[in-house]
């Protein structure tokens, strides 16, 4: 299954420091993006630690005997591990955490998604973009209780209030599911700087009409910014090519 692919962060229009972390395989196999929080110092380093922990622990047992499931699991446990035990050597970022969403092909082209916090996966088959992810947020589980709609969760005070996040010890579950994919489907790794500023129709917009992934990517990290680019902004996009 060919790919092409290109990831662009950038710090925003409000913000001083980029709290966002990516990470490309230069092979394809594999996509990180991270959305740190606790201060300055403490969200930068919590996403990198965490970006850096899922890749190197990808890349050294990418050849081992655990199912894609598992190998995804224990990549953010040991992230996690990482985050806490950083957390204990530099108390002053004690309050840090950081979301995480990976996107991986490493099964005959089936690829598989994990997710904590409200970082997205979005699909694009044909005309129509689907959130792939699940946020794991306040408003998205009183959303699935019917407790508030979702336009009320667009707007709601709480929306940035995470339900779980790495950098926790009381961390309990990973989202980890198979992603379907077609030859030409189109896939968008983000944060929330994204998310907040575009709706669904205008990230979809970008990733219909413009083919290359680099200028996709340039595309939604400046409409987010036209509207006002309150937080980091991190995109990465995955093209499943026809051939």
């Amino acid at each position: 299954m060919k790919r092409s692919f290109a990831g662009k962060t950038d710090t925003g229009l409000v913000r001083s420091v980029n709290q966002d972390s990516y990470y490309i395989d230069s092979d394809g196999r594999f996509f990180i993006v991270a959305d740190g929080m606790g201060g300055h110092a403490g969200g930068q380093e919590a996403s990198r630690i965490a970006t850096q922990a899922i890749q190197s622990y990808l890349l050294e047992h990418w050849e081992g005997p655990e199912d894609s499931p598992l190998l995804l699991e224990k990549a953010f446990l040991i992230a996690n591990q990482a985050i806490l035990t950083d957390q204990l050597d530099h108390p002053e970022r004690a309050d840090m955490g950081t979301t995480a969403v990976v996107l991986m092909f490493r099964d005959e082209g089936r690829p598989w998604c994990a997710n904590i916090g409200d970082s997205r996966l979005y699909r694009l088959h044909g005309s129509r973009l689907e959130q792939i992810t699940e946020d794991q947020t306040w408003v998205a589980q009183a959303v699935k209780r019917k407790a508030l709609t979702p336009d009320q969760a667009r707007t709601h005070p709480w929306r940035h209030v995470l339900s779980q996040c790495l950098g926790r010890d009381d961390l309990r579950e990973i989202d980890i599911l198979p992603v379907e994919v077609q030859p030409g489907d189109r896939l968008l790794l983000c944060s929330d700087g994204l998310t907040e500023e575009l709706s669904d129709p205008l990230i979809a917009s970008p990733l219909k009409s413009i083919r290359a992934c680099e200028g996709a990517a340039n595309a939604l990290i400046q409409a987010a910014k036209e509207k006002g680019g309150r937080d980091n902004i991190t995109v990465v996009i995955v093209t499943i090519d026809l051939k």
